[in-house]
Order: C-alpha cells, then structure tokens, then sequence
C-alpha cells in the first residue's frame, strides 16, 4: 500500500465502533441513490481528499448531480462496506482498499473506460474476474523506487544516471553506492524495505519472477530469482546493507534520513514526507536499475469501484466514473491530491514546493509506462484470491529471509518455506 500514509487515522477505533451501528439502518429494498444524487465513499487522510472536493464540486456544477462524499477511517473501511453489502446499504461508488467476496458480484464493469483510448490507462494495473470484467480501476498507484543521498554522491563523485531509458544494472548500482559509502565514511550503502514488495521489485528487475502461481494455481520460484534473492540475502552484510532491518525490524527509513545512508529501496509514497522532513542533507529520486527488465511492483493506491445498487444509480454511477476518467478531470484529481496516475502522458503539475519532489514524481511519471507487465503481477494476483475467498494475510518472505540473513537457514530453505506458505495459504 501506500506505505502507512492512509493509516494515520488516530480516531479511527473511536469511529468505527459508531460507523457499525449506522450501517444497519436504513437498508431495504431501495438501495443506492438516484439519477441526480449519489453516495462516494472513501479514505484518507485530511489533505488527500483535496483533489475528491474539487472534482465533487465541478461534477455537480457541470451536471447538476451531487455526489455525496463520505470519508471513513481507514481502520473501520473493510468492515464498514462488509456490513453494508449485508444490510443492502452499498454506496454508489468507492474508492477501496481491496476487494472483498461479499460483495465483488455486486460490481459494474469498468471496462469500456479502462478500454477507452483517450484515457490511456495502464492495462497492466487493472483488477479482473476470470471472465475479463473490469471490477476496479486504481484511483492511483504506487510503486517501488530507489532514493539517494545526493550530496553524499556529490561528495565522493560518483555520477547517477538521469534518466530511465538508460538506467544502471542493480550491480552497476551496488558499485556506486558502495564507492560512494568508502569515499565519504558513511555507515552503510543502502537501506531496503523489510517489505516482500520491495523484494519482488528488485526480483522482477534481475529477471524472475518471485513466488509466482502455474495456470492451476501452484506456487514456484523459477531460476532467475532463486539468483536475484541470493544476491539480495549476499548485500546484508553490514556494510553494504545493515541486517537488523530485515532480521529484527529496524527502520529503514529512519537510517536513511539520519544521512548516514547513501540510499535506500522504498518508493513513491515516501515522497512528500521527505519534502518536508530531510533537511540536513539533499536527496533525490533516481531511475530504478534494471538487470535487464524494467519492472517495478506496482500496487493500487486506492481502487476505484461502482455499484449495482439500482438501475438509474448504476447509470449515474458508471457516467460519474466515466467522467472522473477522462484524462483532464483525472490530471486535476492527480494533481491536487499529489496522487501518481494509472494514466499515461497526463504530465501532471504537482503542488510541491519542493525540487526534489517535483522531480521524484516526474520520474515516476516517466517509468510507470516502460514497466514490464510482470510490475502489475501481484497486483492483480491479490484480486484472484479474494474473489476465491482466500487471502495471504500474513506473507512468510520477511520472516523465511530474516532468517537465511542471520545463516539460521540456506536461501533455498527459505524460498521453499515461503513457496509452501503461499500454497497454503493462496494456492489451486
């Protein structure tokens, strides 16, 4: 997800235990809004509906309907929408976390808006049933990238490439930072997410593609990333990389900002924060490596969905969404809710007063469309389990690698505990 920037809800116990209660009411057969008034449910953080009110807004004035916006804390959405599918309460539309089973069949199909030419939406991020249906569109995504202490770079003289058509090998990379790390004494080269999306990023870049499921739903690692995890197992060595992140949670992001780090694997997320909390030293975003494939894992940020309330609320709904799609209202949604786009060639000007925020968010602009498909991969592989009903609630990479990092277990041993997880939990 967005790496904890929608979690930051400290109400959100206190909220939910009165959210339940008000979703029992008022169901019945009469579900959903009308032709002229719909109901839009969502979740953020103040300041990231910023780009919701405007779009609300110029919606109503435009086409004289109103879409009501709800925004519920995070913490309680899953089950809000689980107990208004059962009351027959559904809102119109939404901007969800994931899907749930209970109430996946009750969905429009997006698919003449995802396949509408003139939005150039990232096929590779869409959610699917089996039938090809379009269940959700991403409000936004998020994806896996690579910072820098620049002035540390700047420091010891070592050049980044600067743009992703010609990008740097993770080897290459390896190299930079650790020359980087010995000309200027800083404690450690890289800092890297103790997050199993991180890793499958670095996996899919080196040419494999992690724990990956056969047409019957089988689990196996193939050749390419048994090598790639290896590497990545070899860089915790204290030096290049520091072990107490991924063998006992230590804070990656933290090192990193202390500007003793000379980069650190995390992702776009992380952007506006740093913006405003690194000030001791400049950092920047730079092209992703690529060994040889440009990939990336790219997660939905929110996932935009509309319901089959009634007829005349899911014609209004469909028009709505179809209308939020259409690249300039999308562009002004992107660019007032500093969200980074499931659509291509928007070029959108973010609000940053920030330099180095300007330029992360361009970048990753500029990426996001030379990805391989593999980048939307678990993405969509997360949607298939849950319309199975099934979910991978606790993903065993952190834990099975940990341990191969502090030699309690081989790499192959931690590959083949993690695959056996997988096919536990989420396999046939």
């Amino acid at each position: 997800g967005r790496g904890g920037m929608r979690r930051l809800v400290p109400l959100a116990a206190v909220a939910t235990a009165g959210a339940l209660l008000l979703s029992a009411c008022g169901s019945g057969s009469g579900s959903g809004g009308t032709s002229k008034s719909l109901t839009f449910w969502i979740s953020t953080v103040p300041g990231q509906d910023a780009g919701w009110k405007k779009l609300v807004a110029q919606y109503k004035k435009e086409t004289g309907v109103n879409v009501k916006l709800v925004n519920i804390p995070y913490d309680g959405y899953p089950t809000k929408l689980h107990n208004a599918a059962q009351a027959n309460s559904l809102p119109d539309v939404a901007d969800v976390p994931a899907l749930d089973p209970i109430w996946s069949s009750k969905l429009i199909d997006l698919s003449s808006i995802a396949k509408n030419k003139t939005n150039n939406i990232n096929a590779n991020f869409l959610a699917k049933d089996s039938s090809g249906k379009v269940l959700s569109i991403p409000s936004d995504v998020t994806a896996s990238g690579l910072f820098i202490n620049e002035t540390l770079f700047k420091k010891a003289g070592v050049a980044v490439p600067t743009s992703p058509q010609n990008t740097w090998t993770w080897t290459d990379f390896i190299k930079a930072a650790n020359k980087v790390r010995e000309k200027t004494g800083a404690k450690y080269s890289l800092t890297f997410d103790q997050s199993p999306s991180r890793l499958r990023a670095m996996v899919y870049e080196m040419g494999g593609q992690y724990v990956h499921a056969d047409s019957s739903g089988k689990f196996a690692v193939d050749a390419a990333t048994k090598k790639a995890v290896k590497y990545f197992v070899g860089l915790n060595d204290d030096k290049t990389m520091p072990k107490s992140v991924w063998t006992s949670g230590a804070d990656p992001s933290a090192m990193f900002q202390s500007g003793d780090v000379v980069a650190y694997w995390s992702g776009v997320w992380q952007v506006p924060a740093f913006a405003t909390s690194i000030k001791k030293f400049d950092w920047a975003s730079v092209p992703t490596p690529a060994e040889p494939v440009q990939a990336s894992d790219v997660n939905s940020g929110g996932m935009m969905v509309g319901f089959n309330n009634n007829g005349a609320a899911a014609t209004a709904a469909q028009k709505f969404l179809s209308w939020v799609y259409e690249p300039d209202h999308y562009r002004e949604l992107c660019e007032a809710s500093g969200f980074l786009p499931v659509e291509s060639g928007l070029n959108p000007k973010y609000p940053f007063t920030s330099e180095a925020a300007q330029a992360a968010f361009k970048l990753y602009n500029e990426e996001i469309p030379l990805y391989a498909p593999i980048s939307g991969y678990f993405n969509g592989a997360q949607t298939n389990w849950v319309l199975k009903g099934k979910s991978l609630t606790t993903d065993p990479t952190k834990t099975e690698l940990g341990k191969a990092i502090n030699g309690q277990q081989s790499v192959d041993k931690a590959l083949q505990n993690i695959v056996d997880g997988y096919n536990t939990a989420v396999g046939g």
